[in-house]
Parts: C-alpha cells; structure tokens; sequence
C-alpha cells in the first residue's frame, strides 16, 4: 500500500463524505507553480489551480516570503477590534481596483460563502427589502446564506431545509437551454421573459433587495451570461431600485483575462464578493461596494474573529503584487487564445468535444454523445481519469464539462504538456481504449 492509500485509508473514518466532492485518491504532499506533487512523489501538472484558488501558482516565492515574514512578527490579532498593518495597507488597495465607481469600500471575511452572506445583509440593510435573486445553476458556497442563493446540486438543499427565506431563484441562460435554430436574440428574449415571470407574478419589485449573479458561472459549467441578457437584467435593477450584485470568488483576480469577470460586460455592478485566489488560496475573502451601502449596516453586523488576518492580508498583498508585476491578467488572455485554438483544433478530430467555453485562461468543454449531442457524463468520467493516468488534474462539472482552469504562471512547457495529455487522452477515448473507474458512481458533482 503506498503512501496515497494508507493517509486516505487512516482520514476515511474521521471525515465527513459531505466535504470532499469525489475525483482521485490522492494526498497532495506540495506544489510548486503549476506542478502538484503526491505523497507518493508523481507530479502533476495542475489544470484546476485548487478550484480557481491559487491562480499565482503554488508555493510562489513572494507570497511565501510575505507569509513567513509576517508569521514571525505576528499571526493573529483580530481585525474586529484593531486594525493591524498589512489590513490596513490592503483594504484600500482591493478597494481601489474593484470596478465600483466613487466612494466605496470593503468588509473582510473568511471564504467566499461568507462574502456571499454579506452580500444579503448590506442588500436588505441598504434597500429595506427582504428578497434576493439568484440563478440556476449558480455557486455561491456552502454557508446557509450562501448555499441558499445557489442551485448546482441537489445536495446543497438536500435533508438540510428550510433553506434562508426570501430567495428566489431564476433560469441562467446557459447554452444548454438554447433551442434548435434559436438566434441569439431570441435566446435572450426567451431567458429575459423567464427572468421576469416571478416579477409579474408574486415576486414584487419594489420588495426585492438584489440581484445575484456570476457573471460567468464557474461551477455551472463555466458559461458566459450573454451580453444582452446581463445588459436587460443591469437595467431591470435600476429600473426598480433593486442592487445588482455580482460574485467574483471564483472568476474574479484575473481569472478571465481581466481583473473582474464583469469587466467583460463594461457594467458597474453595486456589490461585489470576492475570495478564493485573493490570498492565493488563505482563507480571505471580502464584499466589496458603494460605500453608501457598505455604511448601511453597523458593527457587529459583519465581522469575524479571523477575517482580515494579518497573513492572510500579507498575502493578498503580494498577490496583488504577482499579478501585476508578472503581467498575469495578459498572461491570463494570451493562453486563453492558445487554449481556446487547441480545443477548436481537436473539437475537429474528435466529435465527442462539444461546446468550447474559454474566457481567458479559463474554459469549460462539453463531452457530448456525437450521436445525439446530449452530455455525456461517462466518456467525461473515463477522459478525466485517463488524463490524471497521464500526469496532469482535470475535473469535471455538471457530469459532463471539462474544468480547465490552469495556474495564471502555468509556464509555456507545461501548457504544451498539458495539450499533450489531454490530446492523448481524447485519442485513448476514440480508440475505446478507456474504461470506467470502479466508483464511476461516487465521483464528481
């Protein structure tokens, strides 16, 4: 038994099948860039970047140098009662990058989740109203709050209702609700009427606080809102004194080839939540908006002993540093391109590659029956296995969507690498070569 069998074999016991979503049996000992490397010592060339998380690489030497540093002169004091010197530096720098015109500013917290609550207290402190909007489809974490606003999974409102009152849930107009023949505008149309039906029906405007969404939807299948449909949805809002509100945890820092996913759109959104890669993966996230909603609520309203934490602001702070010393959000653009052409290229070769999503370095693909061009989630399963056999962590999302979401400093080589493995991977399929794991029926969302 390697070293890989016996850690798992030792935590199963001791740890919850509620908290890992299931792909490979491994224990990651370190990394280093885009390369992981596993108790058993085989190295992997990391295409998830830790779910978006560490999109400055692993173990990068400045953020590791700003962590150690700051670990020896201080590891904690709460930011609730005292500012402490790297929160105070990175509260307005984050600020100032977000894409919120005048005033605004910022309340730290511990993860995405968490910054997704926040985003319901501010919205109904500000506004006085009582309801949300969210959409199919969406992430937003695993708080009540959070896990409330979200709908990918059934699991995530499955034995634990009533879920946080107040929230209503409307179609996200994902490629996979796109009619035969139907044109983009019509597509929007249609999606734009669902939109509204609760409006018109029993959800009235003038009670509804915000609207939540991902810009471009990360654990949805990465899929880009429409420009029109955003624009309606923008305008919907201000029609009727209603936040529009976006989440950034995972899309945001750079991700899609610009600092923010909805810098895609060229809409101001009135809050924002942003997390995962904000401290390269230390528990840190923020809500960030008009410092007139932002001042809406009072202290203790939205605070955490830990949230804004001295290492964990020193770290932000270099990442911030990475990202735009290192150029990482062109970076992040240009291998978009060179990914996005290598999935067109063998989308050619192999009928099985369906719908290719690539924003930035970021990218769903679809794995299709080319019989009947419905998902399908065992080719997926048989394809993501067969490129962890081949060196490199692909997963899959919503059964069927390959998650391609490398490292920002993934270096040329290993990008090629990468293409390699999966390109032999797509020819290990189409030669029938691959076979189901034995837990087929555990793994993945």
């Amino acid at each position: 038994m390697g070293d890989n069998e016996r850690l798992l074999a030792n935590e199963a016991p001791a740890f919850s099948r509620a908290a890992r979503v299931k792909y490979y049996n491994i224990v990651i000992r370190s990394g280093k860039g885009a390369v992981v490397t596993d108790v058993d010592g085989n190295d992997y060339i990391d295409l998830l970047a830790s779910a978006s998380s560490t999109n400055t690489g692993h173990a990068h030497p400045h953020v590791v140098k700003a962590i150690q540093d700051q670990a020896a002169r201080l590891i904690q004091y709460t930011a609730a009662y005292f500012a402490t010197e790297n929160e105070a530096k990175l509260a307005p720098r984050l600020a100032a990058l977000a894409p919120i015109s005048g005033p605004k500013s910022l309340a730290w917290g511990n993860s995405g989740s968490d910054a997704n609550d926040a985003i319901i207290k501010f919205a109904r402190a500000y506004t006085g109203r009582p309801n949300i909007v969210s959409f199919t489809g969406a992430y937003h974490g695993s708080t009540y709050g959070s896990q409330t606003l979200s709908a990918v999974s059934l699991n995530m409102s499955r034995k634990i209702g009533p879920m946080l009152p107040g929230v209503v849930k409307v179609p996200f107009p994902d490629p996979w609700k796109r009619l035969t023949d139907e044109t983009d505008d019509a597509f929007v149309d249609r999606m734009f009427a669902a939109f509204k039906l609760p409006f018109e029906t029993y959800l009235p405007a003038e009670e509804t606080a915000a609207i939540l969404i991902e810009p471009i939807q990360g654990d949805g299948g990465i899929v880009k809102a429409p420009q029109k449909f955003m624009e309606k949805i923008y305008q919907f809002a201000h029609d009727n004194g209603i936040l529009f509100a976006v989440d950034e945890v995972n899309q945001g820092m750079g991700r899609t080839g610009k600092w923010w996913s909805i810098e895609n759109f060229g809409l101001e959104p009135d809050l924002m939540s942003v997390g995962k890669s904000l401290a390269s993966g230390l528990p840190l996230s923020a809500v960030i908006g008009r410092q007139e909603i932002m001042d809406s609520l009072g202290a203790p309203g939205h605070l955490f002993t830990t949230a804004g934490n001295p290492v964990t602001t020193a770290a932000a702070m270099a990442t911030i540093d990475v990202i735009e010393d290192e150029h990482l959000i062109d970076r992040s653009a240009k291998l978009g391109q060179r990914a996005d052409k290598f999935f067109h290229d063998d989308r050619e070769k192999f009928p099985f590659i369906g719908d290719i999503r690539m924003y930035g370095l970021n990218g769903g693909i679809d794995i299709i029956d080319p019989e009947t061009g419905e998902p399908d989630a065992d080719a997926t399963t048989k394809i993501i296995y067969r490129v962890f056999e081949l060196g490199a962590i692909i997963i899959s999302l919503k059964t069927n969507v390959l998650r391609f979401q490398p490292p920002l400093v993934i270096t040329d080589e290993q990008l090629e690498k990468a293409f390699t493995i999966l390109n032999q991977a797509f020819k290990d399929f189409a030669a029938g070569k691959l076979s189901l794991p034995e837990n087929a029926g555990e793994i993945g969302w």
